[in-house]
């Protein structure tokens, strides 16, 4: 049950997600939306133990918060109405982010959803001229203030911003993103550093507007520990020699360019790797990361992006 505590007409509008086509190109896209399927958070956070949301504040910070039934509410926040107790979770905040084009200079409508304690009854604010985005000073204050763990979708064209935001906050985190993060030079610092690693999951499918599916290339980020990681099973860490030539071979400069998760365990030089085997631990496994970006040339032809690592 919510409480509107106060009477407006906020729409729903652009998320800036993306399908398969467009993540690459979405710091361009404005006017489309895409949602995040309920299965897909429910098979990520089911992963984590339910020690991490006991007695937590959970932000939901890029979000469409929560709507008048299943259909219409994220399905973020439909997660954790839905396990409030089960997990213990001792506040529950979502905003709603209202881009619109204000006709009669009425200013933004975003709006906070609030639901704190198991019985209580969640409500709506919509605080003047709150935008909802995750950067108005009021989300910013939320998150540094209130927020224990930050979960939810960020929108894909506002990555880099977000991710600082986050980061910077130093609060624990589970959210979504583009799969090409590990190996795209804006984002690889974090994971060098150990700032942050994939989760559990990609998504391979979002919805649109008309709630059809449409093919995504997202994966989960977290800082949660992950301990005995399943798809460490896919690093396939051998000699060198024992790979398969066709899964190896030297690029223009000499550079040791490595596929199909095999990973040369007695090399003690750098080598290139694409986001797989990141996506999958490899530097859980005793490798780093030396060199944020690396393109391979073969016969003066540039190849796919990568990553230079070594093994520590």
């Amino acid at each position: 049950m919510v409480k509107i505590i106060e009477k407006t007409n906020p729409t729903l509008k652009d998320r800036d997600l993306s399908r398969k086509e467009l993540l690459q190109k979405a710091q361009k896209i404005n006017n489309d939306e895409f949602y995040t399927r309920y299965e897909d958070v429910e098979k990520e956070l089911n992963r984590y133990p339910k020690s991490i949301w006991k007695n937590k504040v959970v932000f939901c910070n890029c979000d469409d918060a929560v709507g008048n039934d299943e259909i219409t509410m994220s399905p973020f926040s439909l997660y954790f109405l839905k396990n409030f107790k089960e997990l213990g979770i001792k506040k529950l905040i979502c905003t709603h982010y209202a881009r619109q084009i204000d006709l009669f200079n009425q200013g933004p409508s975003g709006y906070i959803f609030t639901k704190t304690g198991y019985s209580e009854i969640g409500t709506k604010e919509f605080p003047k001229r709150y935008t909802g985005s995750f950067d108005d000073p009021l989300s910013l204050k939320i998150l540094h203030e209130d927020a224990d763990i930050v979960c939810t979708n960020p929108p894909f064209s506002r990555a880099i911003d977000y991710w600082r935001i986050l980061i910077e906050s130093g609060k624990r985190f589970i959210i979504i993103s583009n799969i090409s993060n590990v190996i795209t030079l804006a984002f690889v610092p974090y994971f060098r550093n150990g700032k942050a690693w994939a989760g559990y999951n990609r998504v391979d499918y979002f919805l649109n507007p008309k709630r059809e599916l449409v093919d995504a290339s997202g994966h989960w980020y977290t800082n949660v520990p992950i301990k005995n990681r399943p798809k460490h099973k896919l690093l396939k860490i051998i000699p060198l020699k024992e790979i398969p030539a066709k899964y190896k071979k030297y690029d223009d400069e000499k550079m040791l360019i490595v596929n199909h998760g095999y990973i040369p365990s007695d090399y003690k030089k750098p080598f290139a790797v694409s986001a797989r085997p990141i996506l999958n631990g490899l530097l859980e496994k005793g490798y780093s990361i030396v060199e944020d970006q690396y393109f391979p040339y073969f016969n003066g032809k540039q190849g796919f992006r990568r990553v230079l690592v070594k093994k520590t």
